[in-house]
């Protein structure tokens, strides 16, 4: 007989691998109930473990659907890479484009708690699901966050980034900040997602803090309004 993590890790996968897209509808609790042989409250614990990890979201008639891509639900991450040791979904790649350090514009700056101009460590990569590119990434590292990881100085993708810094740290990660609004994307962005005119994108600023309280990152992901994903049949 399933347990419930089993039950979740299930559709997770499904989820994850683009078996189930955003907006697709999980079975009904009868339905996983008779094919893993469970009761009624396993069923409903998988399906509340799914939720609280941003994967699925339930509707006004009461079902199950599978929640949109979003801004990459850095809670299921989190939690991913504490199950599995890697951050990124099955089907994802991140490459790295861009390291270096740049003057900290007034958004960044605020967020990082240093003033403008700073000069502060970035990491700019593409993610591609499925080998379609699906935003595009700039993470803003502190100094203290450099120092205990010199390893993001380098054009190679750790997979788990803020995990790592929070390893090395000895604190764990702690609350996440989100910010969308939308706007037309720059050049460089167009043209790492395979854009073309004047298209509007999403900006997702996050801001992450670790248990004390200190900034651990701030990243400006930038994703289509129209996502594209494409899959075997």
């Amino acid at each position: 007989m399933a347990g419930y993590a089993e039950i979740a890790g299930h559709f997770r996968k499904l989820i994850e691998s683009g078996g189930l897209s955003p907006g697709d509808r999980l079975p009904p609790l009868r339905e996983v109930m008779q094919e893993f042989q469970v009761a009624q409250q396993t069923a409903s614990r998988a399906y509340a473990k799914l939720r609280a990890e941003g994967l699925t979201t339930a509707t006004t008639g009461g079902g199950t659907v599978v929640a949109p891509h979003g801004s990459g639900n850095i809670a299921a991450r989190v939690a991913a890479h504490a199950s599995t040791g890697r951050a990124l979904a099955e089907g994802e790649t991140s490459r790295i484009v861009e390291v270096g350090t740049v003057p900290a514009d007034e958004t960044v700056a605020h967020r990082l708690g240093v003033e403008p101009g700073t000069p502060v460590h970035v990491r700019r990569r593409v993610v591609s699901r499925g080998g379609v590119p699906v935003h595009y990434s700039s993470s803003y590292y502190p100094a203290y966050v450099i120092e205990a990881v010199p390893e993001l100085t380098q054009p190679v993708s750790t997979g788990a980034s803020r995990e790592l810094a929070a390893e090395r740290l000895g604190v764990p990660q702690a609350q996440v900040l989100e910010e969308i609004s939308p706007r037309l994307a720059t050049v460089p962005e167009a043209e790492a997602l395979g854009l073309t005119g004047q298209v509007i994108v999403n900006q997702i600023v996050r801001t992450v803090w670790l248990a004390d309280s200190r900034t651990v990152e701030v990243g400006v992901k930038i994703t289509a309004t129209v996502l594209r994903y494409s899959t075997a049949l």
